[in-house]
Formats: C-alpha cells, sequence, structure tokens
C-alpha cells in the first residue's frame, strides 16, 4: 500500500490533473491509432492520447516527444500532461508531444503490450518494440503538422519511458538528432528488491543492442538513491550501450529526496542546468523572455 501510494503521489506530481494550463502554452489533445503486439502475439490496434504544446507563433518549432514511465496503477493518471516539463522544452522553442501510450490511462488498461512478464524471467523485447513502436508512431505524426519542423526532433523518457526512448533512438528515425533518459530501465520494485532490477543483465544485454545501432548523442541522467535502478545497473547498462558503439553523456546525480527515481518529475530545477547545457551544444538555446511562458 505504501508503494502504491508513492506511485499515485509520483504520478499525479508528473502529470497536473487538475491544474489550469496557461494559456500561452496552446495546450491541445488528439489521438492516433497503433498496432502493437503484446509478449503472447496477440496484436490490437489502440489509441495513443497525445497531449500538445506549442510556443507562440507559426514555427517550424523543433519537436521534443516526453515519454512516461510505467508503474503499478495504470489508470491513473488518466492522461500525462508533464506541465513543469513542457514548460521548460517551450522555453527553448520546442513543440512538445506528450503520449500517453496503449495500456495506460482513459483510452483503457485491459491491453498492456508492455508487460514483458514475471520478474524471474523477463521479456524486455517485448517493452522495448511495443513502447518505440507508439512512440514513432507518435513522431511520425508530429512530422505532418504544418508547424513543426520534422528534421529536427529529440525524445525524452523517463523510468520506463528512458529505456523506451533509447530503443526508439536505436531504430534512427529520419529527422531525430538526439534523445535523453532520465532513469531509464524496466523490472524495478523499491519494496521488494530497492535498486535490484529484474534480471538486470537482460537490460544490459537490450542496452548494447541499442548501442550498437543508435547513431544520435544521448543525455543519460540517474541518481544515487535510484530505489529502482540503483548506480551499479545504471552505469552497467551506460558502458554495455558506449561499449557497442553508442555515445552517451552519463551523469550519476546526488541523491534526490528519498528515492531518485523520481528525479524528472519533482526535480526539474535539479536537471534543468545539465539539460540545458545538451541542448545547447545541440543550437537550442533558452529563448528571449517573450517566449518564456
Amino acid at each position: 500500500m505504501r508503494y502504491f501510494l508513492l506511485l499515485c503521489c509520483y504520478l499525479f506530481s508528473s502529470s497536473v490533473l487538475a491544474q489550469e494550463i496557461p494559456k500561452n502554452m496552446h495546450e491541445s489533445e488528439v489521438s492516433i491509432d497503433v498496432k502493437v503486439k503484446d509478449r503472447f502475439a496477440t496484436q490490437e490496434t489502440g489509441k495513443v492520447l497525445i497531449t500538445q504544446y506549442k510556443p507562440d507563433g507559426d514555427g517550424p518549432f523543433p519537436i521534443v516527444i516526453i515519454n512516461h514511465g510505467r508503474g503499478s496503477d495504470r489508470v491513473n493518471p488518466p492522461k500525462f500532461s508533464y506541465i513543469e516539463q513542457a514548460r521548460f522544452f517551450l522555453r527553448r522553442g520546442f513543440a512538445v508531444f506528450v503520449p500517453t501510450r496503449i495500456g495506460y490511462g482513459q483510452m483503457g488498461t485491459a491491453f498492456d503490450p508492455e508487460d514483458s512478464g514475471s520478474c524471474n524471467n523477463r521479456y524486455y523485447q517485448v517493452t522495448a518494440e511495443a513502447a518505440s513502436t507508439e512512440i514513432l508512431a507518435v513522431l511520425a505524426y508530429a512530422d505532418r503538422l504544418p508547424y513543426v519542423d520534422p528534421k529536427r526532433a529529440i525524445m525524452v523518457g523517463v523510468s520506463v519511458g528512458g529505456y523506451a526512448t533509447t530503443a526508439s533512438a536505436a531504430q534512427n528515425p529520419p529527422g531525430l538528432i538526439a534523445a535523453i533518459n532520465f532513469a531509464g530501465g524496466a523490472g524495478g520494485d523499491p519494496l521488494k528488491h530497492p535498486g535490484v532490477p529484474c534480471e538486470g543483465n537482460r537490460l544490459e544485454d537490450m542496452y548494447s543492442r541499442f548501442g550498437a545501432t543508435t547513431q544520435v548523442p544521448m543525455l543519460w541522467l540517474y541518481a544515487q538513491n535510484d530505489l529502482f535502478f540503483g548506480p551499479a545497473y545504471s552505469q552497467a547498462w551506460h558502458n554495455a550501450f558506449v561499449k557497442a558503439g553508442g555515445n552517451a553523456e552519463f551523469h550519476l546525480l546526488p541523491p534526490f529526496g528519498t528515492n531518485g527515481h523520481y528525479l524528472f518529475g519533482k526535480g526539474v530545477d535539479v536537471w534543468s542546468p545539465i539539460v540545458g547545457q545538451f541542448l545547447d551544444k545541440l543550437g537550442f538555446p533558452e529563448q528571449a523572455p517573450a517566449h518564456k511562458t
């Protein structure tokens, strides 16, 4: 029960439900149909709900897609919004897209294509394939919008969303120029096995596979007190990624709160300078005050 409540607090703080969204964020929603398979090879077409934000003006704006994590309560929140995180990227001129993937939220949770099996028999490839299929479909949707620049896109993900972001970047979709992984991984449980994910060696193999094909630079951020994926694992995953040929700048940040896994949702002020430097190098400086949200 303690973990459930902690998870719910994190999800609601990360994706504000009742908070009024400032008008200058130009928030809107759309859903797209995506066909995915689960680990039993069952194939279904589900709806991916996308929360969208854009800066003032007509663009064309670079694209950022923010990918959420996974929790035991997949019904809440009904949709992911990441308002404060989106605000950070809007200030740097990005059009922001936050998908709520199939198996989560208000579109229904009966079909769960990201379920990777029991703790001692994980199929992490299934999670990667299902989530990245949806993320790349969102990118393809965004590319068609008249106010975006399809040649300048980045992806950002947290937890399972960070793992899925890395899996998506490994496919080198057109227009992708960088990706950011916050506390990426899967199979963690801070109560049953704190800091030790289910079959972490299999995840290491997956990150090695991703590193072998990823062509864009990445930024990886983890906290020392991540109770889902401890430093021994995040560092091993990064080493495997880089050894296989991937280019990823790794930051192991000081402890954050009682569980550093929640840094992306609750520590915007902590990670903003590091992500800002990464975006500066890519040519995305913070905009003039008139564009701030």
